[in-house]
């Protein structure tokens, strides 16, 4: 009885690819469904997923099953099939199973080679077996299998694709194979001419060379007995590669000579085809000799640089051995460099001074070729010679027309007569030659062509070795000894910021002093301005140049108030408002000061009187009001001449790299090349490509004249107090002016005729009004914010212009809120008015595009701890947004019992007058749990009653601390006359 339940007979096709189609049908005559043959045949098959993966095709009344093509070989080598079938093979099935097994074998111990047949055709990477490893038996049964044409054609297509899956079916592998054996995927008539597959096996580097010597081509360079080239071949021994045996070549293909005898068996079986291969691979020119000896006739200078430049290329990528002169290796690797070799001294020419970056600096040329250094009448010499290869003290030097016609061009390039400008030398130093003004960085170049350009150098002399270490390198440049004039302790950091600004000016190169806000870049200047001072010698009518320095209105009094705290031997001239002069009482007036005072809006208007000076330095507070350069005001300021520019801003770069290019084209015009240039070289690259090379290029160029130190470096906060206090002085508007001035007036009226509790009352209520003018007018005019023109009925927007131009501290204080945010910080802002407070709260919200925090008197408590709870944290609960960056709190309700340690920045916008009652207020964010130091802002309106009092305050004049602490009641104790003096508006500082 059999122990089998069913028959299953199998038939099976090889396809041209490899494939296998496979149908099959139970005992005599039921045919197999495709399901049922995949569930029966493939069912312990993992590599299918049991079969349930493979494709089924009904061809007229039967169904078979595709095998794909790098199944094959793996499954029927071992197949694992149900016992409980009896398995009946057809003829193909029953050959391929016996097949398989030796070829699987072959697959996993990598006895295989690519196939030469389809190389030659232009086909795919296809893989063939190893003849060589059959046994007897293995060769008689492919000999039988071989007479199976199409069977044969299948069979090698699925070895074919079984190898590459196996072995290069990863990318990682197939870039291995790609990276190991370049020839298997690029075929030239040269590479393959004359050779059997056996040879090409070897040449590709596939199969060992198990002769004892290789075949060369060896270029002999001319020497004292011979001078001329010659070509030879040689067969070099493959253990001692010192031994080489020359050979003659008979235009036969014959090779004669001596070698040692057992490689005669050798060369007689391989060299039969060695002339035909070289003759597809040379010119015909190279076999100029007679017929027993094919390279007997020495090559022409010509000839011997095509053998070293192309020949012998090609010759490499065939397969073949090439032994050329020592240098050549050397030389071919180093390019020709073009430097410009700096004269000694100053680097300038005779009489001039290095100042500024059009100083001229004088030069001679240096050309490198290989290891010998040229002078320019050496290099002309030796292209007057209008040979490729030259001998030149005693070495070779290659003259490539291509790369001398680089160097010739890039000389003219620079007119010699003239000299390399001072920006020359520094930005090809920082960059290379990419940098040279000669390379128009419109021209389309591609890449390829940039690699192969000449590059061309500068070679300093010891002077601008040091300079340009010292520009990069702010720790190399000397220490400046701190003005004697200055009435200040400059930090460590902010010594150096004056020295470097004082380096740069020594030099004309102009300077942008990025540090963050707080960190002090106003009391910097102004010891760079008491330097030029007290280092500046006087012209015979005892004038000399002034210093400008350009700011936004806000600040100007601030500008005052800090020069004269600091340096009060500067003498300042503050040309602003309706009374201020021009044309020639201007520029007398001018030559007087040592520092003039101006406003942006008003150095637009007034370009053509401040044109009319050269001034000393021009200084840009807040630059980035610069940053569009095709506004009117950004093109009035840079359009003024000055012997040194500087820049001061906290925010270098707000939205494009544009706005840093008009930055550096005020300091240092025309560094950065046009407006075009820049965004053609560098922007574009940059914000839209993410080039890191072109990145780093722009960081190298701006590095010298940028200094920016952040907070958070390590050796600033190591320098900066714990709880650093700063006044920041605003003038009032005109408006403002006039309102104050007016309720001044009312006051002093009636002073004349109340008394006792009345005038207490009216000198208060006067207090107040007056306080809430310094902050904005609106406080006192009790109008509606403005709202923007268009702005939709469900989605009102302030009109923020507007509401500014009326308040110099509300323009103040949005300028230094928008910069610590984007610095990531937070602040508090305290204030005592209501109204303030709301303003300030929708002003900031829709400004920074982010929630803004309010507390005042009204606010409950379970709304109160709620803000306390967002704005301490990182981020609001179930949000990854960020956290509100700035909390509005009145001075009484948010004074004290608050602990608010996420902020680093506390702004008091007006003025208490009482020291402890600020202090507790500031102590909201300076307390413990805080970890970063603390900067305290507080708002002055300058000629108000807010400065005097300050006044009073800081010198501790005519009232003790105990009165003033107390309460403002002191103020209403003084007489009218006192009262006057107190409240009377100084108009100097009003707008």
């Amino acid at each position: 009885m059999s122990n089998y339940s069913e028959t299953l007979h199998i038939r099976l096709l090889l396809g041209g690819y490899g494939d296998a189609l496979i149908h099959g049908w139970f005992n005599e005559n039921n045919s197999a469904t495709g399901v049922r043959l995949k569930q029966a045949l493939f069912a312990w098959h993992e590599p299918s997923f049991y079969g349930t993966e493979l494709a089924a095709h009904r061809l007229e009344e039967i169904e078979a099953v595709v095998l794909p093509s790098e199944m094959v070989i793996p499954f029927f080598a071992e197949p694992k099939l149900l016992r409980h079938i009896e398995w009946v093979w057809d003829e193909d099935a029953a050959r391929l199973i016996r097949l398989a097994p030796m070829l699987h074998h072959r697959i996993e111990y990598k006895q295989y080679y690519p196939s030469y047949a389809a190389f030659l055709s232009d086909k795919l990477l296809q893989w063939t077996w190893d003849d060589d490893t059959f046994t007897g038996e293995e060769q008689a049964l492919f000999k039988e299998a071989s007479e199976h044409e199409e069977f044969m054609i299948g069979l090698r297509a699925a070895f074919s694709a079984a190898v590459f899956h196996a072995h290069y079916g990863t990318a990682a592998a197939a870039s291995d194979l790609r990276r190991e054996f370049p020839s298997l995927f690029s075929k030239t008539d040269a590479g393959v001419a004359g050779l059997d597959e056996r040879d090409w096996l070897v040449a590709i580097g596939w199969k060992a060379d198990d002769a004892p010597f290789r075949p060369a081509l060896q270029l002999l360079e001319p020497d004292d007995a011979d001078e001329t080239w010659r070509l030879r071949l040689v067969l070099q021994d493959r253990k001692e590669e010192a031994a080489v045996y020359p050979a003659r070549m008979t235009a036969g293909g014959e090779l004669l000579g001596s070698w040692p005898s057992v490689w005669t068996p050798h060369i007689q079986q391989r060299s039969g085809n060695w002339l035909e291969r070289l003759l597809a691979i040379m010119p015909d020119d190279r076999f100029n000799g007679s017929r027993d000896d094919v390279f007997a006739e020495p090559l022409s200078d010509e000839a011997a640089w095509r053998f070293l430049t192309a020949d012998s290329q090609r010759l490499l990528e065939a397969g073949w051995h090439v032994l050329l002169p020592a240098w050549w290796e050397t030389a071919s690797r180093k390019k020709p460099r073009l430097r410009a070799k700096v004269g000694a001294g100053e680097g300038t020419r005779a009489g001039g001074s290095l100042f500024g970056l059009d100083a001229l600096i004088d030069f001679d040329w240096r050309i490198a070729i290989g290891d010998v250094d040229l002078s320019e009448a050496e290099f002309a010499e030796l292209v007057a010679r209008n040979a490729r290869l030259v001998r030149f003290r005693g070495q070779w030097i290659q003259l490539d027309p291509a790369l001398l016609a680089q160097i010739r061009k890039a000389m003219a390039a620079v007119d010699k007569q003239q000299g390399l400008s001072f920006q020359d030398v520094l930005q090809m130093h920082l960059l290379g030659d990419d940098s040279f003004a000669g390379n128009d960085p419109d021209s389309g170049e591609q890449e390829a062509e940039r690699e192969e350009r000449i590059r061309l150098e500068v070679e300093l002399n010891e002077h601008l070795v040091k300079l340009i270490g010292q520009l990069n390198q702010q720790s190399e440049q000397p220490k400046l000894p701190v003005p004697s004039g200055l009435r200040a302790e400059l930090r460590p950091y902010q010594q150096e910021g004056y020295a470097w600004l004082s380096f740069l000016r020594r030099f004309g190169l102009g300077a942008c002093l990025a540090d963050d806000m707080g960190l002090g870049k106003t009391v910097q200047l102004i010891a760079y301005l008491l330097r030029i001072q007290e280092t500046t010698p006087t012209d015979a009518d005892g004038s000399k140049l002034p210093s400008l320095i350009v700011c936004p209105t806000s600040v100007l009094g601030n500008w005052q108030k800090e020069i004269s705290r600091f340096a009060p031997s500067l003498k300042v001239m503050l040309h602003y408002g309706s009374g201020r002069l021009a044309g020639e009482a201007f520029a007398l007036e001018a030559k007087q000061a040592d520092v003039v005072l101006t406003s942006y809006a008003t150095c637009s208007l007034d370009q053509e009187t401040l044109q009319g000076l050269t001034w000393t330095s021009i200084s840009l507070d807040e630059a980035q009001n610069i940053k569009n350069a095709q506004t009117k005001q950004s093109a009035a300021v840079r359009s003024l001449p000055a012997r040194h520019r500087i820049a001061l801003t906290g925010t270098p770069i707000e939205n494009r790299l544009a706005e840093l290019w008009s930055l550096y084209d005020f300091i240092n015009p025309g560094y950065l090349g046009s407006s075009r240039e820049f965004n053609n070289r560098f922007a574009a690259a940059v914000e839209k490509d993410k080039d890191e090379r072109i990145t780093t290029d722009l960081q190298k160029l701006i590095k010298p004249f940028m200094l920016r130190r952040k907070k958070k470096d390590p050796a600033i906060q190591l320098d900066l107090p714990e709880k650093n206090e700063m006044k920041t002085y605003v003038n009032l508007t005109a408006e403002q002016g006039a309102l104050y001035e007016q309720t001044v007036n009312e006051l002093m009226e009636k002073m004349q005729k109340l008394e006792g509790i009345e005038r207490k009352g009216a000198i208060l209520a006067t207090l107040t009004r007056l306080k809430q003018l310094c902050d904005h007018p609106l406080l006192l005019t009790k109008e509606a914010l403005p709202e923007s023109s268009g702005a939709a009925t469900d989605d009102s927007r302030l009109d923020v212009e507007a509401l500014i131009a009326r308040s110099a501290k509300l323009e103040r204080l949005l300028a230094m809120v928008k910069e610590l945010r984007e610095e990531g910080e937070r602040c508090l802002i305290f204030t005592q008015y209501i109204g303030m407070g709301e303003m300030l709260r929708q002003v900031l919200e829709q400004e920074l595009q982010e929630p803004v925090l309010y507390l005042n008197g009204s606010t409950s408590k379970a709304a109160r701890d709620n803000m306390i709870e967002q704005f301490q944290a990182a981020s609001p609960p179930g949000s990854d947004r960020p956290g509100p960056g700035a909390f509005i709190l009145s001075l009484k309700a948010g004074g004290v019992g608050l602990n608010l340690t996420a902020a680093n920045h506390v702004f008091h916008f007006d003025r208490w007058w009482n020291p402890a009652v600020e202090n507790q207020a500031t102590d909201r964010a300076y307390r413990m749990g805080q970890t970063r130091d603390v900067q305290v802002h507080k708002f002055i309106s300058l000629g108000t009653l807010e400065e005097r009092i300050d006044e009073m305050l800081e010198n501790k004049q005519q009232l003790s601390e105990n009165v003033i602490s107390s309460s403002e009641g002191w103020i209403t104790e003084l007489s009218t006359d006192e009262l006057k003096d107190l409240f009377t508006l100084r108009r100097e500082f009003v707008g």
